[in-house]
């Protein structure tokens, strides 16, 4: 679906970094304002004005830690679905290993981060809050050739299992009696800015749309045109990949893709590897991100395998008249053509992303984040 109802507005977004040192350890920091959960890895919350996860990354580091890091490749993406707060997106990026010359540079923000230290990876495990430490221990623990992971919850989805069992055991939470080094001399606490729920009705959100790639056996693409209806687009019936909004406080992206098939096509599949990541940049970060076209807010694709099409599965199309026009298979230069430029971008890396063995190819608008 492609109307405002299914949208999927109300979505928190964040990005942190994983930064080593030459032995191996992880650099963690202690929340100056949090009792509960003290200890966390660097990072913080997007912000509208942000081009892509990686520049708030980039922006969260040197706001906290006084440098900008040098970041590697996208460590994992993990869609976060609580009762008590809005879904939340995170990524976690590779720093390239801190040098002792370049850690003896850190001047931390002190309203932000009470303190940091490196602890090896059973140690970080233990102090960071429960679901941030399934997160960095599963990075941890997974070869970087395997990545980015694909995460729910923290826990392993899609290709990820091929490396993490699905629900394995979670490091005993010992908080900051696991990180000694980060008790402050002095027990002051200071309140944090604001309180849960204010906090996250004033965070910014983005949007989250979840479509499937098919093919049949001659490497043709299955589109979908939509029916024209007053939308962002106006009256225009454009042509895409099958799939739509994350309905945001009840789905996962993976949930949503298997949904939207279902409604659109009337195919029970089930979606296979996450092949793109596509970061599609609001009006504040991107000027030509036109409100009028719908880029009001960040919006971000996750991109899945449906897998190869059989004669018998494209004569059982039912397709949803209220939505869809019509279907197509096309060969990538038709697809080009009826496409915009940065959904066929997007299709034909998740295309390439398809024969690779590791996890999702990161995109800023369609292209390759840089």
């Amino acid at each position: 679906m492609e109307n405002a109802e299914a949208s999927g507005r109300g979505i928190l977004a964040a990005a942190g970094v994983l930064f080593p040192d030459r032995e191996g350890r992880l650099l963690v920091v202690r929340l100056p304002y949090d009792g509960k959960h003290p200890v966390a890895i660097p990072g913080g919350g997007w912000e509208p004005t942000d081009r892509s996860p990686r520049e708030t990354a980039r922006r969260e580091i040197a706001e906290e830690l006084g440098f900008t890091p040098r970041l590697g490749p996208l460590a994992c993406v993990d869609w976060a679905l609580r009762e008590d707060r809005p879904p939340i997106v995170a990524y976690l990026y590779w720093a390239e290993p801190l040098t002792e010359q370049q850690a003896a540079v850190i001047r931390p923000d002190a309203a932000e981060v009470g303190g940091w230290t490196w602890l090896t990876a059973d140690r970080a495990g233990q102090a960071l809050p429960p679901l941030l430490s399934r997160r960095v221990t599963a990075c941890l623990r997974t070869p970087r050739a395997a990545g980015p992971l694909e995460l729910e919850d923290s826990r392993p989805v899609g290709h990820t299992l091929r490396e993490l069992p699905a629900d394995g055991p979670a490091p005993e939470y010992l908080g900051l009696a696991a990180a000694p080094e980060l008790h402050p001399e002095v027990e002051q606490r200071p309140e944090p800015p604001l309180d849960q729920d204010t906090y996250y009705a004033t965070r910014p959100r983005i949007r989250a749309k979840a479509r499937a790639l098919f093919t049949d056996a001659a490497g043709r693409v299955l589109l979908v045109r939509l029916r024209p209806w007053d939308g962002p687009r106006g009256q225009e019936p454009y042509w895409t990949l099958p799939g739509g909004g994350v309905e945001a406080d009840r789905e996962t992206p993976r949930t949503a893709a298997r949904r939207e098939v279902r409604e659109e096509l009337g195919w029970e599949v089930e979606p296979g590897k996450l092949l793109a990541l596509d970061w599609q940049p609001g009006a504040a970060a991107d000027p030509a991100a036109n409100p009028v076209t719908g880029r009001d807010t960040a919006v971000l694709v996750y991109v899945y395998d449906g897998g190869t099409v059989t004669d018998g599965m494209l004569g059982s199309i039912a397709l949803q008249e209220a939505e869809l026009v019509e279907w197509r298979l096309c060969d990538p230069a038709e697809a080009r053509t009826l496409l915009t430029g940065p959904s066929w971008d997007r299709t034909a890396a998740a295309l390439a992303a398809r024969a690779g063995t590791g996890g999702p190819v990161e995109l800023v608008g369609g292209l390759a984040a840089d």
